[in-house]
């Protein structure tokens, strides 16, 4: 009988029971599409997706798929909230391709009021007239769910099983553009039928054409003469490699350059350019991220970084601007020879010499002027040897002369120009003696010499030749100065003359708003689709992640989709026409002119399948409620123990109200019927007064009463009696506390007190704060309980890991207040042990000699131990006893410098020493630790007091 959603039968006619039969009407329908017994069963199946039907199939166990709860009561739709659509196996590619359609009114209208005749219907005899007919009808249903429906999600299993039919393999998952390309095709081909029947060729008037589709002209020149044809695009592809951002892939796109070609045995050479010369309101550009490796014979994805911007101007890519921007291209040209003339120029001077090494030219003006001004000294260079041999410094360390005393860190990290040696003393503010001032430099030295040895000097130089020699040394050492001063303004210039060629309002006139980003996290052979889409009613963005639908913001889908950091990246990205306001107008009432709002906007035959639905899912619910009322205990719990074994919800915690005073008695056992009022405080205030006792207790190395419930933690840190309020409220709403008909009863009362408070009595941000911060202690609790334990099983590299977030997120609790987080002692003692271990491990991995253990070694040093040093370094979080532990790090490195080493480990001691010495300078991203394991609060008291145990025994440790 769902064929009627698709024929032109009026609404009036609908849910009245005069109404002709449907089968009736079903009959006559499949009396004109009869093609053959097979392909009529085939059509029948298809169309007869009633209502019933979809009751059944979202009636199925939700807790089977991920992320979904086993209560219907958490199926629930949150007012005004998008829905989700459930991941029915491997098909994450459907919900982000079809959440960012359903997101674009126009196209929801186009699809929600498409109907055909039954002329038309009686025409369609072939199996891809049937089979998108009938794509269309399942699309419609789930889109009018996905507008009124009161579930959190829909269920799409109907529109997939005809989609899949089409696909190699049903069990294979497929590529998103793969899959958008066949779903363009079908609704092309079925708006065809509503838009034209009669003439298939003819596309014009279907409005999947005018919405999606566009043209280009490809002109190519060739032995002199200009060819161009017209071709029309849906998603335009877009390679990724080579590129930076999304406007030199649309220019690597519109010139393909110099193209060699044979034409009687003479090479003529021809080149190709695509110019737009009609853009479709809806702009798809497919990136392609995934290649073919000939060696490896398999296919891999391109994880390089491209930016895109949420506004482009697609000005300079127009067929109608192509004169305006040859001159602009050939500008541009020139301007980047130029740039890159200038910055060879500036390279130069900043980068001068003839060997291997090289260094500021400025600089070495300079040094050469401090060699000049140094006064003489008496003893000979043999006896200088002798007398910097009995100095502190290792012997080793002359092998770095050059590098490290030659150009020290406080000038050679300063460009010449800026403050540093530019401005360093000529030879007139030399100190008396004759010597440098001894200066301490963090990159070379592990602490300020207490002597060093004297520094060359000419032997004998005349007060003229040193006058002559300084003059011409300053007023070069200017002129350089000046001459980088010129380069780098005339970088400046060139710089902001290219930023600035397309950015004129000449060629600002077509600008295209981002609408939608589909991501994909993996590699090439699998990984999982999500959508970021833009809600433009409300100007914020979205994240379409299967069921869970979330907002979000341009850093989080910046983070997640430029890609080059992990393996999420976007690879379709969808533009809307910005002068189109009516892509994205909400429908509205032809009368009051009123947006309307959900089920108002759906055609009266939807309407009514919607409504139907959600009379099966409210039925569904009470269902639920009453097995579960009628379920038999076979051990009976009482009353008191039921609620006061209360779990918090979701966010570990989750519950509310302080018992109301007054009239809290427990009933006696001669009361068979107590009324809810006295049971509901009774129950509170058993609950609350445990959690406020449990709240009291000392906390000790081996115990901490804040793992066990939200509540204790809220108590000791002075929360708002209106977050303990609803805290406690909402731990009675648990359903899995439903024992008996008491523990029900108060599960119901919670539930209506927490539907009173109101909005305006509440502030869930501050709610949500103190929840977050709860889990957040517990999760540090985690981590330190994990790291810990991978400690004591000999896996250092890990448990450093761990100690780094548990400490970094401790730090921040901390701030907030003294009992928002635990003491950091235990984490940081636990944390330089693993940090003295890991060092030791790489030392001697270097000190071996072996490539491979040399290269591990070098691998710890980068990986674990300097980005510890650089968290530990921070100004807010240093100890002294942190500070002592790095200083024997660095004291270790640095006695390597004074033993006689291979070239190759003296390269890479040289490579990595610095960054030992100063890690001020590391931009350090913590690795993400793996998955840890359950933060039951049972779980997580018995590991704190097993591995506390195991400590105590080894090794006293005193918690501050």
């Amino acid at each position: 009988h769902a064929v009627g959603l698709l024929t032109t039968q009026p609404p009036e006619e609908v849910g009245k029971e005069s109404a002709p039969p449907k089968d009736d009407l079903q009959t006559a329908i499949e009396l004109s599409l009869q093609e053959s017994q097979a392909e009529e069963r085939e059509l029948n199946r298809a169309l007869e997706a009633s209502v019933e039907d979809s009751a059944a199939r979202v009636k199925r166990k939700r807790c089977e798929a991920q992320g979904e709860s086993c209560s219907p009561a958490d199926w629930i739709r949150k007012e005004e909230w998008p829905v989700g659509i459930r991941n029915v196996g491997n098909t994450c590619w459907f919900s982000a391709v079809i959440q960012s359609l359903f997101h674009l009114p126009v196209f929801r209208r186009l699809v929600l009021n498409y109907c055909l005749s039954e002329r038309i219907l009686e025409k369609c005899k072939s199996h891809s007239d049937k089979r998108n007919i009938a794509f269309m009808q399942e699309l419609r249903c789930l889109f009018a769910l996905m507008v009124g429906s009161t579930r959190r999600f829909v269920d799409p299993s109907a529109a997939v099983e005809l989609l899949r039919d089409a696909f190699r393999s049903s069990e294979a998952q497929q590529d998103v553009s793969e899959f958008t390309h066949k779903l363009l095709d079908w609704l092309e081909d079925a708006f065809q039928l509503a838009a034209n029947g009669n003439s298939p060729e003819d596309k014009k008037e279907n409005p999947m054409v005018q919405l999606f589709y566009g043209t280009f002209v490809a002109e190519r020149t060739h032995a002199g003469k200009t060819l161009s044809n017209i071709e029309q695009f849906g998603q335009y592809p877009l390679q990724v490699n080579g590129f930076n951002n999304l406007d030199e892939c649309l220019e690597g796109a519109m010139i393909e350059g110099e193209i060699e070609a044979l034409h009687l045995d003479q090479t003529i050479s021809s080149g190709s350019e695509r110019w737009f010369s009609k853009l479709p309101p809806v702009l798809t550009f497919e990136l392609s991220r995934f290649e073919f490796n000939q060696s490896l014979g398999r296919p891999e994805k391109i994880h390089k970084k491209l930016e895109f911007p949420q506004i482009i101007y697609m000005d300079r890519y127009l067929h109608k601007n192509n004169e305006q921007i040859h001159n602009r291209r050939e500008e541009v040209k020139r301007l980047k020879e130029q740039l890159i003339v200038l910055q060879q120029k500036l390279e130069c001077y900043r980068n001068y010499g003839s060997g291997p090494t090289k260094y500021p030219l400025a600089d070495m003006l300079q040094y050469v002027l401090e060699f000049a001004c140094t006064k003489p000294t008496s003893v000979s260079p043999a006896e200088d040897v002798r007398l910097a041999a009995s100095s502190p410094t290792p012997p080793g360390i002359l092998h770095y002369l050059p590098v490290l005393l030659v150009t020290p860190y406080d000038c050679s990290c300063q460009e010449p120009g800026d403050t540093g040696l530019s401005d360093s003393p000529t030879c007139q503010q030399q100190p008396p003696s004759g010597q440098r001032t001894p200066i301490f430099k963090p990159f070379t030295q592990c602490r300020a010499p207490m002597d060093t040895p004297p520094h060359p000097a000419p032997h004998s130089v005349t007060e003229e030749e040193l006058r002559f020699v300084k003059i011409c040394l300053q007023r070069w050492r200017s002129e350089v100065e000046i001459n980088m001063n010129e380069l780098k303004a005339s970088i400046d210039r060139v710089s902001q003359a290219l930023e600035g060629m397309y950015s004129d309002n000449s060629l600002c006139q077509v600008p295209y708003r981002l609408h939608a980003v589909l991501v994909h996290e993996g590699q090439a052979s699998a990984g999982h689709y999500w959508a970021y889409i833009y809600d433009h009613a409300n100007q914020r963005w979205m994240k379409y992640n299967d069921v869970i639908v979330s907002e979000s913001s341009w850093e989080e889908l910046v983070r997640d989709s430029y890609g080059g950091m992990t393996n999420a990246s976007a690879y379709c990205l969808m533009y809307i026409d910005d002068r189109l306001p009516h892509l994205i107008t909400e429908d509205t009432d032809d009368e009051t002119g009123q947006v309307m709002q959900a089920m108002d906007s759906l055609p009266p035959i939807l309407r009514q399948y919607v409504r139907e639905d959600n009379r099966w899912f409210q039925q569904e619910l009470k269902e639920w409620e009453d097995q579960f009322c009628q379920q038999p205990q076979e051990d009976p719990v009482s009353p008191t123990a039921a609620v006061t074994s209360t779990r918090a919800p979701s966010k570990d915690a989750p519950a509310e109200p302080v018992p109301q005073s007054g009239a809290a008695q427990e009933p006696t056992g001669e009361q068979e019927h107590v009324a809810q009022s006295v049971v509901i405080p009774a129950a509170f205030q058993e609950e609350y007064s445990r959690l406020f006792e449990l709240s009291q207790e000392e906390t000790t190395p081996q115990q901490d009463p804040r793992l066990h419930h939200a509540l204790v933690y809220f108590f000791q840190n002075q929360a708002p009696s209106r977050v303990i309020e609803r805290t406690l409220l909402e731990g009675f709403t648990d359903r899995n506390l439903s024992f008996d008909d008491r523990s029900i009863s108060i599960m119901r009362e919670a539930r209506t007190k927490l539907r009173l408070i109101k909005p305006e009595d509440m502030d869930m941000e501050e709610y949500m704060q103190w929840h977050d911060d709860y889990s957040l202690f517990r999760t540090v609790f985690v981590y330190l309980l994990t790291g810990l334990e991978q400690y004591q099983h000999g896996k250092v590299r890990e448990a450093l890991n761990y100690l780094n977030h548990a400490y970094k997120d401790n730090a921040m609790l901390l701030r907030r207040g003294e009992k928002r987080g635990m003491e950091q002692s235990l984490i940081a003692f636990y944390r330089r042990r693993c940090l003295k271990e890991m060092n030791d491990n790489a030392a001697t991995l270097f000190r071996s000699g072996e490539v491979s253990d040399v290269e591990e070694g070098m691998i710890i040093m980068n990986e674990a131990v300097i980005p510890c040093m650089h968290l530990m370094s921070r100004p807010d979080m240093v100890s002294q006893e942190d500070l002592d532990t790095m200083e024997a790090v660095r004291n270790h490195w640095c006695s390597y410098l004074g033993v006689d080493l291979d070239d190759s480990l003296q390269e890479k001691l040289g490579e990595f020493l610095p960054r030992v010495l100063d890690c001020s300078t590391e931009m350090v991203v913590l690795k993400d630790p793996p998955t840890v394991r359950s933060k039951v609060p049972h779980d997580l008291c018995s590991r704190l007091a097993a591995i506390m145990e195991s400590i105590t025994n080894t090794s006293v440790v005193a918690v501050k």
